[in-house]
């Protein structure tokens, strides 16, 4: 297969698969069913105390292993930590124009979840009463999950050398399902998360910005935000300028202050996910292609290359014997017969000994 014709292999075998990737996408857009009914919970930026006590009962509750560093230890949060494999929760301090404020990082449990889009093992599942759960029984390791999630909270077991597991906060479904908060919700001295009906929680929300407009950003992190949340979020407005509402790329800096993303749009994270990812399966399949069409090529220079030195050296050795007829010649003619042989055999020998000595070469 020569260059052209690979190049041009690759290129008919690159449009069609771009083609038949946006077909699937179109065609068959990976959405999540709306559970009318699930439950959520709206976390008060403004009534957070950065005590930890959330953190410290979410360890309890899913018996995670104890950091370093006790949960008393309030200093921790002005590191900008993230949730990891054995912390499936972390309260951060942040600076809002200028005054402090805490906020709580832990999985959204979107309504259209990215990371069970993504994961073709199908490891994560959507469930009604808003929880966003996961199964490693089936986890191949490949931590799309964590890439496709926009709130980069998915944690992953480096530390394990045998089956490590994806792992992130599972909104305590159990409990959930014995009829009890989740127990970061239970812990709170302050009633800064509150747990419900999302429906209502969406309520609660815009009741509190419409009883303290100067208290609040007037506008709910998380009921639209990449096609909505489980888990939303108030802002404090801590003396910005008033900003139009229902734009959160434009509504203050105040959730960006906070660490949050103010771009992802209200689309499903996990139509994006599914669009991208339809590619994955031909790229494993085509990349063999790929390699093999490059080496196809590089080999084809090669025998090239040896075709053109060997072409070179024949021409080369069709030289040395015409120079060696012409000075027999002149020995036969100034010397005799018997001198003329004796060179002949000479020069024949010298020949052939350079010849496998540069064939010796080659091999090597």
């Amino acid at each position: 297969m020569n260059r052209r014709k690979f190049l041009a292999f690759l290129g008919a075998a690159g449009v069609t698969s771009a083609i038949s990737t946006a077909r699937v996408a179109e065609a068959a857009p990976h959405t999540f069913p709306y559970y009318e009914n699930s439950f959520g919970v709206l976390h008060d930026v403004t009534r957070c105390i950065g005590c930890r006590r959330c953190e410290a009962a979410c360890q309890e509750v899913n018996h995670l292993p104890m950091p370093d560093k006790p949960f008393t230890d309030l200093a921790v949060t002005e590191t900008r930590r993230r949730t990891t494999a054995y912390a499936w929760t972390v309260v951060n301090k942040y600076e809002v124009n200028g005054q402090p404020f805490f906020r709580k990082l832990q999985c959204y449990h979107c309504n259209d979840p990215a990371c069970a889009a993504a994961c073709f093992a199908k490891c994560f599942q959507k469930l009604p009463n808003g929880a966003v759960v996961y199964d490693g029984s089936q986890c191949v390791g490949c931590r799309y999950c964590m890439v496709a999630c926009p709130f980069y909270v998915p944690g992953f077991q480096y530390d394990l050398a045998w089956d490590p597991l994806v792992q992130k906060c599972t909104f305590c479904e159990k409990r959930l399902k014995e009829g009890k908060l989740p127990g970061c919700v239970e812990a709170c001295p302050v009633d800064a998360i509150t747990f419900g009906k999302r429906s209502d929680l969406i309520k609660i929300a815009r009741a509190r910005i419409a009883a303290n407009p100067e208290k609040y950003v007037d506008y709910v992190y998380g009921e639209t935000d990449a096609g909505g949340t489980a888990w939303m979020v108030l802002a404090p407005r801590a003396g910005a300028v008033e900003n139009p509402p229902d734009d959160l790329a434009v509504t203050g800096s105040e959730f960006s202050q906070l660490g949050m993303d103010t771009h992802l749009g209200t689309q499903p994270m996990s139509e994006y996910t599914y669009g991208a990812l339809g590619a994955v399966p031909m790229i494993v399949a085509f990349w063999p292609v790929v390699f093999g069409g490059a080496y196809a090529i590089t080999k084809r220079r090669e025998a090239m290359n040896k075709a053109a030195m060997e072409k070179v050296k024949q021409k080369a050795k069709d030289g040395i014997v015409e120079a060696i007829d012409a000075a027999v010649r002149k020995i036969e003619e100034t010397e005799g017969p018997g001198a003329a042989d004796r060179a002949r055999k000479a020069m024949t020998e010298a020949l052939k000994d350079h010849e496998q000595k540069d064939s010796g070469h080659g091999e090597e």
